[in-house]
Order: C-alpha cells, then sequence, then structure tokens
C-alpha cells in the first residue's frame, strides 16, 4: 500500500492535478473565512456591476481627512475620464465628415483623440448643430447632440461646494471639496472589493462561484460515489456470477446503454419538478443515470480474474461469495475503481452543469452551482452586455476541474496501467 502511495505520488500529472483541487477546496474553506454572509445576499442596486473597489461616495464627502495632493496629471486625467471611447470615435467621425465638405488645415491622421483638451477645443471650434450630414443616421445625429450637450463646461476645474439645509429651508455653503483634495481609502468607513463585480442580481460574483463551486463538487462526489457503488456492485456479481445473473445484469445495462443517459437526465430532472429540486436530490439522479459503463468496465476486469488460482483456491476453502468478491476480486481492481470514481465525480460536475443551463438544475433560490451561474448570465444575456465576468470566470473554473480530475486520472492510468509504465 504505501509502495502504490509513493508510487502514484512521484507521477507528475497526478500531483499537478491532485495540487490544483486541494487548491480549490483550501479557496473554499478559506474564503467565506475573510468574507462571510449569504453568497445570494444582493449587495448592487442593479445589475452587471464592474469588477473593482467601491467605496461609499458619502463617507468619502464627509471624511474627517482630507489630504492635498498637487498632482500634474490630476485634472487631465479627470477631463479625460468624461469622454469614453465611443465619443471619442463619433467625435472623430463628425470630424472626418466636417473637413471632406470645408478643407482646412487640420489633418485629423495625425490627430490624437486621447487628447482630450485638444478635441474639446476643435469641437467647439468647429461643431455645429445646425450642419446635417446624408451619410449620417438619425440616431448618430442624436448621439452627437448628447456628447455636445455633456462637453458644457468639461474643461472648467471648479471647486465642488456642500451646501446644508438651514431651519428656514433654504440652503448654504457648509463646506468646498478643492480639486487638490484627496481621500485615504483607509479612512472611509464603508469599502467593498468586489474582484469579479456583481451578476444579474446584483449578488458578488466572486463570493458565489466560491460557494458555487463547494455545492457543483459536492454534486459531483455524491454523483460519483453512487454511480461507481452501483456499477462496481452489478459489475462484480455480473463478471463472477455469470449465468442468467449475468445476462439479467447486461440485458439492464445493454437497455441503459441504449437510451442516452443525458436524454434519461432530463426526463426525471423534468418530472421531478423545480421545488423539489435540490442539489442532493439532482446529484442522486445524476448518479443513477450515470453507472453504465462503470458496470461494463468493471465486469469485464471481473471475468478475467475470478478464475485465477487464488480465486479458486477460496472458493475451495468455501468462502462466501461476498468475502471471495471484497477479498479476493476488488483489490485487485481497486486502482481502476478509483480511476472510475475520478470520472464520475467529473462527469457528475458537467452533467449538472449541463443540466443547469437548460433549467433543470436544482432549485435556483436554494443554492448556487457553477452551472445555475452560468444559466443566469446567459438568462440576463451578460454576454450580450458585454458582462464578461459574470460567465467567463465560471467556464474557466469549469474547465479547470474536469482538466486536474482527468489529470489525476491519467497519471493513475500511467501508474497502475503496465502497458503505460515507463
Amino acid at each position: 500500500m504505501k509502495n502504490s502511495l509513493a508510487q502514484v505520488f512521484k507521477s507528475g500529472k497526478f500531483l499537478v492535478g491532485f495540487s490544483i483541487i486541494v487548491a480549490i477546496v483550501l479557496a473554499i474553506i478559506v474564503y467565506p473565512l475573510l468574507v462571510p454572509g449569504n453568497p445570494l445576499e444582493m449587495i448592487g442596486v442593479g445589475t452587471f456591476f464592474k469588477p473593482g473597489t467601491y467605496i461609499s461616495a458619502y463617507d468619502a464627502v464627509n471624511s474627517r481627512s482630507f489630504y492635498t495632493l498637487n498632482l500634474t496629471d490630476a485634472a487631465a486625467k479627470r477631463v479625460a475620464s468624461k469622454l469614453s471611447d465611443a465619443d471619442r470615435e463619433v467625435m472623430l467621425e463628425w470630424f472626418t465628415l466636417f473637413f471632406e465638405e470645408n478643407p482646412g488645415d487640420v489633418d485629423l491622421e495625425e490627430m490624437d483623440i486621447n487628447d482630450t483638451q485638444t478635441l474639446v477645443t476643435l469641437w467647439w471650434e468647429t461643431y455645429d448643430p445646425s450642419i446635417r450630414f446624408d451619410s449620417m443616421t438619425s440616431a448618430k445625429r442624436k448621439y452627437i447632440a448628447r456628447v455636445d450637450a455633456q462637453l458644457e463646461g468639461i474643461l472648467e476645474d471648479a471647486d465642488v461646494i456642500i451646501a446644508a439645509e438651514n431651519d428656514d429651508g433654504t440652503l448654504s455653503q457648509s463646506s468646498v471639496i478643492l480639486g487638490t483634495d484627496y481621500v485615504n481609502v483607509s479612512d472611509i468607513a464603508s469599502v467593498r472589493i468586489l474582484p469579479l463585480g456583481t451578476d444579474n442580481f446584483g449578488r458578488d460574483v466572486l463570493k458565489q462561484m466560491i460557494s458555487a463551486c463547494r455545492t457543483s463538487l459536492l454534486i459531483g462526489l455524491i454523483a460519483g460515489t453512487i454511480a461507481t457503488l452501483i456499477g462496481l456492485v452489478l459489475g462484480l456479481l455480473s463478471g463472477y456470477v455469470g449465468g442468467i445473473v449475468d445476462d439479467v445484469i447486461m440485458f439492464v445495462t445493454n437497455l441503459f446503454t441504449v437510451i442516452p443517459s443525458f436524454v434519461l437526465l432530463i426526463l426525471i430532472s423534468f418530472s421531478i419538478g423545480q421545488e423539489q429540486r435540490g442539489a442532493r436530490v439532482v446529484a442522486v439522479v445524476i448518479g443513477v443515470t450515470s453507472w453504465v459503463w462503470t458496470t461494463r468496465s468493471v465486469r469485464a476486469q471481473v471475468v478475467s480474474l475470478r478464475n485465477r488460482d487464488h480465486v479458486n483456491l477460496s472458493k475451495l476453502s468455501g468462502h462466501s461469495l461476498v468475502r471471495i468478491l471484497i477479498m479476493d476480486i476488488l483489490p485487485y481492481i481497486a486502482s481502476y475503481v478509483i480511476m472510475a470514481f475520478i470520472l464520475q465525480v467529473c462527469s457528475g460536475i458537467l452533467a449538472e452543469a449541463q443540466l443547469s443551463m437548460l433549467g433543470l438544475g436544482p432549485k435556483t433560490t436554494q443554492v448556487p452551482t457553477l452551472g445555475l451561474m452560468m444559466y443566469w448570465a446567459m438568462a440576463y444575456a451578460a454576454h450580450i452586455n458585454g458582462a464578461w465576468w459574470a460567465y467567463f470566470p465560471i467556464v474557466i473554473l469549469i474547465a479547470i476541474i474536469s482538466f486536474s480530475l482527468n489529470l489525476m486520472n491519467t497519471g493513475l492510468d500511467q501508474v497502475f496501467n503496465p502497458q503505460l509504465r515507463d
């Protein structure tokens, strides 16, 4: 046993896959301790907040300490942030059409649209809302008009005045925030870091993804255990007993082979109903529909072992069927069973993701899963809205889990399969 474990952990592929799984499990354990709370809590009033650090504007304005920093590029950055890349492109498009009809000494090819001051100054010198270009659509003209409206006062660097209401209802100046005033983030009471932003319901994606990974792994473990146990028991009985028992078991196995397991999985999940489909129920359903190939593989292994000398000796000694299967056959196929279990866990995780993408996964109000997060992201068009953080990390995590489990399986196969052993 010790020699086998030593060989397993000398396999580079197994070690890499095992290390990835251990890292994921550690993240699942540690992260909820650092960021406690309900992963399904809706913290964002809106949808798809982009990743970043969010500070309370109220606390920032009312901070006890303001620091003066004379940064030379602060005003330029402040002005540049008021125009998006799309705004700059549409302004350049207007300039191009304008100077085609009114040639001047402006060289648009050498113009830097990221130079906000030059861009805005030229805009004020040339833009006329009464000018209509035939090649420009009405929607584009309205967009340009909105851009022009927001350019008013864009180059001004005025101080921000904070007003307070008096007893008579009038407002009076209470304080002024200068352009050089800064607040240290540690002085702000309310700060929230959202490394992966929020989803369509305003929920922390990273926090939800950690919880979903734990649930998906649990589903995979339950489904893999059930499928492996069913396949192991049926395969042992079919391969060792033979006769009518073998015929009946293989008839049922072939019947389930003809019917695609995923189609059967869809039908069973649909018949259960949304309210009864918890994570464990889905795991059980996946497990009882995924045992077929394990049964056939175990049977093939047992058939090659049932006439070995040590098995015949146990028969002559009068040992029971259960003892022969457990003591004389199972140890010889244990490595294969472990590899089958790893693949079943991987298949269970992927099956849950597929079911959830079809809306047939676990109940959406109980716990998140990786499949449910993908379903929510696609249902609310995250890919169309450009909210990559709502689905892309989920795809990567599922791929990493599948890759690591298959890598572990390949490493075990190289250790225990004589044909692949170096």
